[in-house]
């Protein structure tokens, strides 16, 4: 909005807007301004969850510590996603699709997290939409995603070819090409595509979540992560980075980096509430529609294949529970003291303070990691 203005219609007026044409000015300016929304309106928010006493409810079979944050205002995920999109309709071209993905697409998974955590709130209990529900609704809007990004493709603004890392030759089509111009089989040479983009996006929202059970843990993770993507989606979208190390250019994706800045912004002033002890939690509100965005991102800028390592705390704490519940199914035992990972820390005795700080640590190197790669191709 703030472009359209100030860059499109005002610049013959008054040259020095001329600035507002710069990505980088307007990915700060984004971040900023996403970081003071979370800053000032968050005390706004918290009081307004206590006044219609939206509680966090800890489960039972939980670590017995947790249990003196029942209570604490919930939905606080609010703020973030209001945090990101204000920001981005501000300082982005609205003219970009890209960014309309990556905005309808936060909103859509903020959307479930909502609905999940008023069925808790409710209910008085720690349960919301049944996980059948929940990964359905998910699952839907993954798909709706992958099918304007085949549209887009149609009209060459788009590739469905997988960036290998390290492999700078190697980029499988996940499209069936041979069944494009097939008038009865057509559907199905998108299907590996839409089952693919459905995998990295509902696997990236899960992970989110699933990592959001200590003050901060998750939240933490997403500035680096989101930082990484802000990195990734400039180089891709700039003409010369994105020759020089070998990318496929997508001209238009460079305007994500605005979506990225305030994801970056958002989460820090939502750590200003949320680092321990707690002020607030995001809900699911604010984990799943933190990462839907970053899957979304992920996708769009070709970095699918990078993501387990700008998100490894993220694919660390998915995994830990997937390992967990297959090895009781099939063996009757547990691998961990609890699942997620972070749990199990817990149980051995780290402090809830050192567990967030290592994980965020963690983060860091697995993030600087992926940025590594982009020469290493």
């Amino acid at each position: 909005m703030l472009y359209w203005l100030l860059y499109l219609k005002l610049f013959h007026y008054f040259p020095p807007f001329r600035i507002f044409r710069y990505l980088t000015f307007r990915t700060a300016f984004a971040s900023l301004t996403a970081m003071f929304t979370g800053l000032i309106v968050g005390p706004l928010v918290i009081n307004r969850l206590r006044e219609f006493q939206i509680g966090q409810f800890i489960r039972e079979e939980g670590p017995k510590a947790h249990q003196k944050k029942a209570g604490t205002p919930t939905m606080g995920g609010l703020l973030i996603a209001i945090s990101i999109v204000v920001p981005t309709l501000l300082w982005a071209d609205l003219s970009n699709r890209f960014v309309w993905i990556a905005v309808l697409s936060t909103c859509a998974f903020a959307a479930i997290g909502f609905a999940d955590d008023y069925s808790k709130v409710a209910h008085r209990r720690n349960l919301g939409l049944t996980g059948k529900a929940k990964l359905g609704f998910q699952i839907a809007t993954s798909i709706l995603i992958a099918v304007a990004l085949i549209a887009m493709q149609t009209q060459g603004m788009y590739s469905t070819k997988l960036l290998v890392p390290f492999v700078k030759q190697f980029r499988p089509d996940l499209v069936i090409q041979s069944l494009v111009h097939n008038p009865h089989l057509w559907p199905l040479a998108f299907l590996p595509f839409v089952a693919f983009v459905v995998l990295v996006i509902v696997g990236s929202s899960n992970a989110v979540n699933l990592t959001d059970g200590l003050d901060g843990l998750a939240i933490g993770c997403t500035v680096i992560a989101a930082g990484a993507l802000a990195v990734l989606t400039y180089v891709s979208g700039h003409a010369t980075f994105a020759a020089y190390l070998e990318l496929q250019r997508m001209p238009q994706v460079g305007e994500l980096t605005i979506f990225c800045g305030a994801m970056v912004g958002s989460a820090i002033g939502f750590l200003w509430y949320n680092a321990h002890p707690a002020e607030v939690f995001m809900g699911d509100v604010g984990s799943l529609a933190l990462g839907g965005a970053i899957g979304t991102v992920a996708v769009m800028i070709k970095q699918e294949l990078l993501l387990p390592f700008i998100g490894g705390v993220f694919v660390i704490e998915a995994v830990s529970v997937i390992l967990q519940v297959g090895s009781y199914k099939l063996r009757k035992k547990r691998i961990f003291k609890m699942a997620p990972l972070h749990h199990h820390f817990e149980l051995l005795g780290w402090s809830e303070s050192k567990i967030i700080v290592r994980f965020w640590i963690a983060s860091l190197v697995f993030a600087l990691f992926a940025l590594t790669t982009l020469k290493l191709r």
